[in-house]
Parts: structure tokens; C-alpha cells; sequence
């Protein structure tokens, strides 16, 4: 058979080049050229230039990064190269033969030729993270673009007549406090008929006598539907926008009647005024339903992950509250904290849960019964809601879990002191911590203290990295990917354990080496990059990666739940095309290159 018409032939079966007209293809392959190659030859090398895309006939390929690690075996109908020719870089890795090949060489003008032509093959080798979708529902909305700017405000010794005169002349409902120091309250019409109608005080004293203080606000990245959830679960209407001290404006339940409420919301209203678990549960039990309505819908994966923990955060609260309606008020403050997917606000149609319970220092061992029976009522609670026990006790239930801030101080000196095998698995969870309810001052300074401790003991971030490195993409033989080998999921993969995760742990990292605060995987990710411990290449290189993964993880979990199956994370890569099989192989090795960045101490180079 002439060669072209055999390139031709092995071509057309390989995706994209099967979408090609025949005209097309026909042409393609007498542009091509076919090597033979003998086992231990070096296609190129790291910073040499790339002048072909390859394609894998027969044979294996290996193809390593700067530190000689191995980022993935290619087979048959696998390419490389395409990574510099897009980027018009010279090479970032090292392709080597492992066993006697046949490998296609397509000129990299005939490269471009075809992804100028054709759409499909356009599509294929196009890395870049899709657009988001153009809906204006609330899930996509950030605050910023719905408040009210500008709001009207008074001075703290204004007095409470000369709001109300204020007020009314703007027609709102609202007045917020301020002065040059900053943001220090709110007056509500609500406030006005309660304490100087009804409750009588004086016209003429100051507004700041009768303003609320600690007010609930949030910050201009927040999403409309925090807003809502923060509305809904806390019975308020005004929800002040703030920087830092500064106010930028103000979100009132007038604003969000002109954005369309999402199911999400209904779930946090009915959880936070559930009188039980049981009615918590029947709310919850439609979080896969809102999961699928979220995806399909074209959300962002972190938007979605977000909103599903809001609910598990509401239903936290609403369980602290009907403990302490049974117990009594707490002896002394606590904090309720959340690790894991919960803490990082990464739930999705499947989670354990993860918490512990930081005590005032002032506790006494005869108070510590009250913390245990309300640590029982609100994880027995939580797992009545679909939140499962977490198998490794990794809750507020243990005594280990609740314990005053001196002895989580000691936790973290100790773990940070002597890295051992147990201290690096404990680290990586309690790293992941985020206050949900109680006195979040127990948190500020063990979080600041902590990080910067661990930052500074270089053994301790070895032994983190070393830890994290356990995690590895799924890279191997077929087509790239390497299946579980045995038991119950043969022949898939673990879109969590071997597909999030390690993204998730390059993230703390991240967090350890810069002394980051953001707990969110993406966010600290994009902290990083702004930092200076990613490159703005590499960082967004890893942030198109963990998009991808993460969104095929919900999608596959979207696809569970319409075929009426409890959703999980085990994907059969037989189900995918060639390109999506193809991208999401190419997302693993993103991750793998910056895993090896870090282990060799380049993470910043990534």
C-alpha cells in the first residue's frame, strides 16, 4: 500500500483528523512524513525547537520535564509537541522513545494551515478555558454589579432626626453610618419604629446610640446569591458592601426582586428555619436536583461548589442553634469550624463531613460535657442530612476535636515541630479550617500564627510537599491515562482522589510557602499567581486544568443523577471521545508538571 494513501487511512481514525473531508485528509497526509525510530532516541529536548507535531503510530513515547520526571507515557494516536508549537516557545519537556516507533511528522506550517481551515481541529487543540456563559442569574452576578453605589450615609453624632430627615427624603429604608475612620453601622426603618417610636429615645441624640454595630456585610466579590442566602438564613434586608473599613455600597431586598432567585436559596430558607434535622433533610435531600439544575444551567464549577456548601453551612448553624435551645447557652464562646471539600467550600452531590470545635481557654473540665453533647446533637444532626461520618473521626465528636485554643495551638506547634506521617495527614486537613459558627475571634490569630510558623520551618513544607506529592494525576499507558487496576471501579478513574486532590494540595502549598489566608482551592491558586509564587503562564496553565477536571467531575456526578444513581466520582474513560479524552489527559499533565515544579523547588517557575 503507497504511503500516503496508509497515512490516510490511520488518519482518518484518529480524532480530529476523522472530522477532515476526504479532500482535506488526503492532502494532509502527503505533507506528512513517517519516521521509524529505535528505542532510546530523543524526539527533542527541553528548550530545543519544535518544528512538527508528532503523532504516535505504533511504539511508546515518554515525555519528561525539566527534572527528568516522568509526566506521561503516549501510545498510538497519541500527539505531541502541539504545547511549544502553540505557544511559539521552544520545548518545556523532553520526548524520548521507549520501544521501536512509528511516528507521523506534520510540518508545523501545515499545523496552522489546518487549525486556520478547520473549525473542529481548531477546537481540538485549543487549551484555553471556555468562556462563561452569558445568563444573568445570580450565580454568575457578582455584588459589585447589583448594589446600590453610593449609598447615603451620616455622620455617627448626626442626630437621629437628621436621619430620619435623610431617609426620607431619598425614599429608603436604610442609612448607613460613617465617618473618616470608615464604615460603623446601620439604621434601618425598622430600628427607627422599634426604638424611638415604640422604644422612645430622644430625636435629638445621636444616630449612633440607636445603630446597629456589628453589622453583616460582605465584600464586592461576593456573589448575589450570598446576598440572598445571607438574607434568608439571618432575617435581614440590608446587607452593607464593604473594603476592608470602607463602604462601597449597599444590597437591599428591593435590589435582589430584580434578579431572578435560584433554588439554592429556597434550600438555605427552608434549612434555616427547619425545626428539626428531619426537615433539614427533606430539604437537603434535593441538593442533587440544584446540583443538576446548577450545571446544566452553565455554572462555573466554584459556583457551583460554593452554593452547595452554603446550604451545608446553613444547616451547620441551624443545628448549633437547636442545640443550644436544648442545652442551654454555652458555658464559655466556641467555634465551629469545617475542613475538608466543606471548609474549602468545594461540596459537591457527595460529602462526609469534616469539623472540630475550638473552646475559650476560660473552659473547665466540668463544662466540656455541655461541648460534647452538643457536638454529638449537631454531627448526628448533619449525617441525618446526607452528610455522612466522617470515616476517619475527623469530627467535633472526638474529644480530640474539641478542645480549648491553647490545646490547637499545641496541636500545630507539635505538628509543625516533628512532620511525621500522622502530623502531615492532620495538618493537611486542619489547614483547610474555616469558622461556620460561634466566636470567630478563637480563629484570627491561630490561623496567622500557624501559617507563619509553618512557613518559616523549611523541614515542615518538605515533608507537606513531600505528603502532597502522594496524590498523582492518572497518567499511564492507555492513551495516557491510567485506570484503577482492581476491585469495584477496574478500568476507572478517580476524578477526586487522583483528579482534584492533587490539585487541591498543590493549593495548600501554595498557602504554606506564601502565608496565604484564602482557604478555596481557586482562590488560592489565583492568590499565588498574584503573589509571585506562580507564574502568570504556569498559573494559568494549572487554572485551566483544575477548571477542566473539576467540571468534569460535576458533570460526570450530573450524569449519575439523571440515570437515578447516587453520584460518585468514578468516571470510565471509555465513555469519553477522543477529545475529551485527549484534554482531560492533557489536564493531568499540567498538574503533573507543577507537582514536579514543586517537589524540585521551581513551584515559583511553574
Amino acid at each position: 500500500m503507497p504511503l500516503p494513501v496508509a497515512l490516510t487511512q490511520f488518519l482518518a481514525s484518529v480524532h480530529p483528523y476523522d472530522s477532515l473531508p476526504d479532500t482535506v485528509l488526503t492532502a494532509l497526509a502527503q505533507r506528512c512524513a513517517l519516521q521509524t525510530v529505535d528505542a532510546g532516541a530523543t524526539i527533542f529536548s527541553l528548550g530545543e525547537e519544535v518544528a512538527y507535531l508528532y503523532i504516535i503510530v505504533t511504539g511508546e513515547v515518554e515525555i519528561t520535564d525539566e527534572t527528568g520526571v516522568q509526566l506521561s507515557i503516549l501510545g498510538p494516536r497519541n500527539s505531541f509537541g502541539e504545547r511549544a508549537l502553540l505557544r511559539g516557545e521552544t520545548a518545556s519537556r523532553t520526548a524520548t522513545v521507549n520501544a521501536p516507533s512509528q511516528i507521523i511528522a506534520l510540518p508545523s506550517a501545515a499545523f496552522f494551515e489546518l487549525i486556520n481551515q478547520q473549525a473542529s481541529v481548531a477546537r481540538f487543540f485549543d487549551r484555553r478555558r471556555p468562556p462563561p456563559p452569558n445568563g444573568s442569574g445570580l450565580a454568575t452576578i457578582t455584588v459589585a454589579q447589583l448594589m446600590s453605589r453610593d449609598p447615603v450615609t451620616c455622620a455617627p453624632d448626626a442626630s437621629i432626626r437628621t436621619a430620619a430627615e435623610q431617609m426620607y427624603r431619598h425614599h429608603i429604608s436604610s442609612i448607613c453610618v460613617c465617618d473618616q475612620n470608615g464604615f460603623h453601622g446601620i439604621v434601618t426603618l425598622r430600628d427607627m419604629n422599634s426604638k424611638v417610636v415604640v422604644g422612645g429615645a430622644d430625636p435629638l441624640a445621636p444616630i449612633s446610640t440607636i445603630m446597629t454595630q456589628d453589622v453583616l456585610t460582605l465584600a464586592p466579590e461576593a456573589l448575589v446569591t450570598d446576598v440572598l442566602h445571607l438574607m434568608v438564613e439571618r432575617n435581614i434586608h440590608h446587607v452593607p458592601i464593604v473594603d476592608g473599613a470602607g463602604l462601597l455600597g449597599i444590597v437591599t431586598q428591593t435590589d435582589l426582586t430584580r434578579a431572578q432567585a435560584m433554588s439554592s436559596a429556597d434550600l438555605v430558607g427552608r434549612v434555616a428555619r427547619a425545626a428539626d434535622a428531619e426537615e433539614m433533610a427533606r430539604a437537603t435531600s434535593q441538593i442533587p436536583q440544584v446540583l443538576l439544575q446548577l450545571v446544566e444551567a452553565g455554572n462555573r464549577h466554584e459556583v457551583i461548589t460554593r452554593l452547595i456548601t452554603d446550604i451545608a453551612d446553613t444547616a451547620t448553624r441551624r443545628l448549633l442553634a437547636l442545640a443550644e435551645a436544648r442545652f442551654g447557652p454555652p458555658p464559655v464562646p466556641y467555634l465551629w469550624l469545617a475542613c475538608g471539600s466543606q471548609g474549602r467550600q468545594e461540596q459537591t452531590g457527595v460529602s462526609d463531613q469534616d469539623n472540630c470545635l475550638i473552646l475559650s481557654d476560660a473552659v473547665t473540665e466540668a463544662q466540656m460535657p455541655y461541648f460534647a453533647k452538643l457536638a454529638q446533637f449537631v454531627c448526628d444532626g448533619l449525617n441525618t442530612c446526607g452528610y455522612f461520618y466522617c470515616p476517619g473521626d475527623m469530627m467535633a465528636t472526638n474529644p480530640r476535636w474539641c478542645q480549648p485554643l491553647r490545646v490547637w495551638r499545641e496541636y500545630f506547634q507539635t505538628w509543625i515541630a516533628k512532620p511525621d506521617p500522622e502530623a502531615q495527614m492532620l495538618a493537611s486537613v486542619m489547614f483547610d479550617l474555616r469558622p461556620i459558627g460561634g466566636d470567630s475571634s478563637l480563629f484570627e490569630t491561630l490561623q496567622s500564627d500557624t501559617l507563619q510558623a509553618a512557613s518559616k520551618n523549611s523541614i515542615f513544607t518538605a515533608h507537606m510537599i513531600s505528603n502532597s506529592l502522594k496524590h498523582q494525576p492518572p497518567l499511564g499507558l492507555l492513551r495516557g491515562l491510567a485506570t484503577i487496576r482492581s476491585g469495584d471501579h477496574r478500568n476507572q478513574l478517580d476524578l477526586k482522589h487522583n483528579g482534584v486532590v492533587p490539585v487541591v494540595d498543590l493549593g495548600r502549598i501554595y498557602t504554606l510557602q506564601g502565608r496565604l489566608r484564602p482557604v478555596n482551592t481557586r482562590a488560592r491558586l489565583e492568590a499565588a499567581i498574584k503573589t509571585g509564587l506562580l507564574s502568570a503562564s504556569g498559573g494559568a496553565d494549572l487554572l485551566d486544568a483544575y477548571d477542566l477536571i473539576a467540571s468534569t467531575r460535576l458533570e460526570l456526578q450530573t450524569n449519575q443523577i439523571k440515570a437515578g444513581h447516587a453520584p460518585e466520582n468514578y468516571l470510565d474513560p471509555s465513555n469519553l471521545s477522543d477529545f475529551e479524552r485527549s484534554h482531560l489527559r492533557n489536564a493531568f499533565v499540567v498538574v503533573k508538571t507543577m507537582q514536579s515544579a514543586v517537589g524540585s523547588g521551581t513551584g515559583a517557575l511553574g
